[in-house]
């Protein structure tokens, strides 16, 4: 049974630690509290949507993926990770990508990093060069580190149990703080793992409080097999908030069984305000068999903000004066568009060789479709 290493700290490793949790604490400018409604969408596509994809994708198509979410409206992307080509040969490349990004101001680049070889290779990338002739070093601000609810999740996932891995990243963690980048933690398999089962939701607290006593502003639950519901997920993060407040935690919803959209809606009543999400619902995981990609970002948007497009109610009833109509979206997401969005989805997954499998997405591109046709009918009647 995984057991919090919190109280076998030194005293002054842990006064350390305290610091940086200070500070993250302190430094959450770009976040938003449980009493908010703006709500922030974390765009993980270039990164966890491709991940797994069989056939190589050029740097340059992963770089306009992320500079055409950009240009969308998507505030904060995980641009790519720096993991062993070994393991995760799709990621190979990440700092080509990352030459060839257009940054855009006010938007926030985050990499994943499993280790210190991995933050090693990301510190050598924002050193200033003495070349004239360089480029600018990338727009990165933000890396991820990642672990898991259960030993047997993480070592398929890393070959090592819970405990080392978080021993493993706490001076990952510090060293990234160090440098003034800003740090984001990951578990996975928060409701169940395929190897060992349905998950105790105090391990999923107990590993959180880890990551956010190493200086992460944030923790991010992944539903990693889309096994969740509703309830599942109420209980999770009731326990978890037991503990840490709803404004240090996000949620990652994997859509294999359809609930993703419901689980998140959970979640904000719970008081979370951060979702990661994948445009055209990309991505899935090696290490869980079935599960499907990440819930789409083009079906979040639509589900905080669609009844902005319903436009006025027409021939009402008699007793419509009883209706009530929005006159705006209760949830401000910033400015994602969900028309570009869901172009951007169509556009990436062509280029994969599938349809987008963002319902959100796919209505738009048919309503887009349609619209096309019915002018091409009228032109040709002129």
């Amino acid at each position: 049974m995984f057991v919090s290493s919190v109280g076998r700290r030194a005293p002054q490793a842990s006064r350390v630690w305290n610091r940086h949790l200070d500070l993250a604490s302190l430094n959450r400018n770009r976040f938003y509290s449980s009493a908010s409604n703006k709500v922030r969408i974390v765009e993980v596509g270039p990164r966890d949507g491709l991940q797994n994809e069989k056939l190589p994708i050029p740097p340059a198509v992963k770089a306009e993926l992320i500079n055409r979410l950009g240009q969308a409206g998507m505030r904060d992307i995980e641009a790519g990770s720096f993991v062993s080509p070994k393991w995760v040969p799709q990621m190979a490349g990440t700092a080509e990508v990352l030459s060839l990004i257009d940054p855009i101001p006010n938007t926030n680049y985050s990499v994943l990093v499993p280790n210190q070889k991995g933050l090693d290779e990301v510190l050598h990338l924002l050193s200033p060069s003495n070349s004239p002739d360089s480029k600018p070093p990338p727009p990165i601000t933000e890396v991820a580190i990642f672990t898991a609810a259960t030993d047997a999740f993480s070592q398929a996932n890393t070959n090592v149990s819970i405990s080392a891995s978080l021993e493993r990243l706490a001076p990952v963690a510090r060293a990234a703080l160090d440098a003034g980048l800003k740090v984001r933690g990951y578990v996975s398999v928060i409701i169940t793992c395929p190897y060992s089962g349905r998950v105790d939701p105090r391990r999923v607290r107990d590993v959180s409080k880890e990551l956010l006593q190493m200086g992460c502003y944030e923790v991010s639950l992944g539903d990693t097999t889309g096994a969740g519901t509703p309830a599942s997920v109420r209980a999770v993060l009731e326990e978890v908030g037991k503990e840490i407040d709803a404004s240090l935690l996000a949620g990652h919803f994997h859509d294999t069984n359809g609930t993703a959209l419901a689980n998140i809606q959970t979640a904000l009543d719970l008081g979370l305000r951060s979702f990661d999400a994948s445009v055209g619902g990309l991505g899935g995981c090696p290490y869980s068999p079935g599960a499907t990609g990440n819930v789409a970002t083009e079906d979040i948007v639509y589900a905080l903000t669609g009844e902005s497009t319903y436009g006025e109610i027409g021939e009402p009833y008699p007793t419509a004066s009883d209706v009530t109509v929005p006159k705006e979206t209760k949830w401000d997401i910033g400015p994602a568009s969900l028309s570009s969005l869901a172009e951007t989805g169509a556009w990436i997954s062509t280029i994969l060789g599938r349809e987008t499998t963002s319902r959100a997405g796919r209505a738009f591109m048919a309503r887009k479709e349609r619209e096309r046709r019915l002018a091409e009918k009228a032109q040709s009647k002129l």
